[in-house]
């Protein structure tokens, strides 16, 4: 089996056990494959724990998940230094961060001192304690949560921390017949008519081999084009449309450009095509921009959305 067909199968395994949420699937496997952490969004019961759990089991490295909480300090994160009386010297301990898969529960719910402890790690993939760097491991993936249906007691994540998360999804219910099939899942009744074979361990080696391809997959200049034009919109929105202009405050980073790229491309290799079309940038962009765009005070009071403002640049940019 060759490294994309394990993919896809992978994809299609990961569906038989995560009943209804198909897209946090595919953007699970796109962070992995472009290498970048992901916020997930949504209200509690709808698996995205057990998502990343299940695809640490298909996966070589361990999982670990570290449930946030106010009173959290940034050593429980990072580690610390041990001091040992026989010898009268002081040893690292490592924190669960040196894990390769992280689930950050609730990352909202972490003061700021522990916020940016994890800023470093995400952004550098290592760890300082006291006058010491630690690196992180290779195959190093966040993927935090969030609860949008409760506040009291939260800390908002800094726009410099959110801007280091290669998408951000919104999960949502799923319908009355995934529902079903869920009911009856947990019963063990639920059989797919074609039984999927139990998954493969894949092993980093062949997950950094895709990777590779992933970035090798040929993108034509006009796609090139089109990408730039689009974050480029969200700088200079009066170019394109005045009230677009009056509904954003601030555009989107460089690093949206290079999300974008590193998405589209992964989206496009895991559907197996040998290019990248606009359509695979179309799909990720919401994704790509949703944390990253700053609305003005007219758009929130107007109840638009970052989604909205999106699907309006979709309409103003032309495909090049």
């Amino acid at each position: 089996m060759d490294t994309n067909t394990a993919f896809q199968h992978l994809e299609t395994w990961l569906d038989s056990q995560i009943v209804g949420q198909p897209k946090l699937i595919n953007r699970l496997l796109i962070a992995l494959l472009a290498d970048g952490h992901l916020l997930v969004e949504g209200p509690p019961g709808l698996a995205k724990t057990k998502a990343i759990k299940i695809l640490s089991d298909a996966i070589e490295g361990d999982f670990h998940r570290i449930q946030f909480t106010p009173d959290l300090l940034p050593g429980d994160i990072t580690g610390t230094d041990i001091f040992r009386p026989e010898t009268g010297t002081f040893t690292f301990e490592q924190g669960p961060i040196f894990h390769p898969m992280i689930l950050a529960d609730e990352i909202n719910r972490a003061p700021a001192k522990v916020q940016s402890a994890l800023l470093e790690a995400m952004a550098e993939r290592q760890v300082s304690i006291g006058k010491k760097t630690y690196k992180l491991p290779d195959l190093f993936l966040v993927m935090a949560t969030q609860n949008p249906l409760e506040q009291e007691g939260t800390y908002p994540l800094p726009e410099a921390q959110l801007d280091r998360f290669l998408l951000h999804i919104n999960v949502d219910y799923p319908g009355a017949d995934a529902e079903k099939k869920i009911l009856q899942l947990v019963r063990n009744e639920f059989k797919q008519a074609d039984q999927i074979e139990p998954i493969e361990e894949i092993s980093q080696a062949t997950l950094f081999d895709a990777r590779q391809q992933v970035l090798n997959l040929h993108m034509a200049e006009s796609v090139e084009t089109y990408m730039v034009q689009l974050v480029c919109a969200t700088r200079q929105p009066a170019s394109y449309d005045s009230q677009l202009a009056s509904w954003i405050e601030y555009g989107v980073s460089p690093r949206a450009t290079i999300a974008l790229d590193r998405c589209a491309r992964a989206h496009a290799w895991l559907a197996g095509k040998d290019y990248v079309s606009p359509d695979d940038v179309q799909a990720v962009m919401h994704d790509v921009f949703r944390h990253r765009l700053l609305l003005s005070f007219e758009a929130e009071a107007s109840g638009l959305s970052k989604d909205d403002i999106t699907d309006r640049l979709l309409e103003l940019v032309p495909v090049a």
